[in-house]
């Protein structure tokens, strides 16, 4: 059974809430038929770990005023690959480098892709360009 329109309209409200705060490369996949824990994963990827730690903030405050309870956080204070369970959705927020390192799209390749509103790919890509202007 695909993910429900209630998980992925709270992927979208994760995503928008990481493109927000500068997440690059923002990915939501349904991964429901392959886990029984959870409809979707939200993937977003920060430049450093301050960008992580505020991106991981974003999504919680937005899903919290979607009436989302947070079931789970991991990783926080080192701010290299943040988990937060939301038990339908579940966030994960990497610095680049562990997303590099990890390629969760790569392992999880199989999965549907959740497609995003434009407004979100687009800053997502523009973020990027910033990103990327900075060095």
């Amino acid at each position: 059974m695909p993910a429900t329109e209630e998980s992925r309209d709270l992927a979208i409200v994760a995503a928008r809430a990481a493109a927000n705060k500068k997440a690059t490369n923002i990915v939501a996949l349904d991964v429901s038929e392959r886990l029984p824990l959870t409809d979707a994963f939200v993937l977003a990827t920060g430049a450093n770990e301050r960008q992580v730690q505020a991106i991981v903030q974003e999504i919680q405050l937005q899903l919290r005023n979607a009436g989302v309870k947070q079931k789970r956080e991991e990783g926080y204070a080192e701010a290299r690959w943040v988990l937060l369970d939301f038990g339908d959705i579940v966030v994960h927020v990497q610095h680049a480098d562990e997303r590099e390192f990890y390629a969760l799209e790569r392992l999880w390749h199989d999965c549907p892709i959740i497609a995003l509103p434009e407004d979100i790919t687009q800053l997502s890509r523009e973020n990027a360009l910033e990103d990327s202007s900075d060095y």
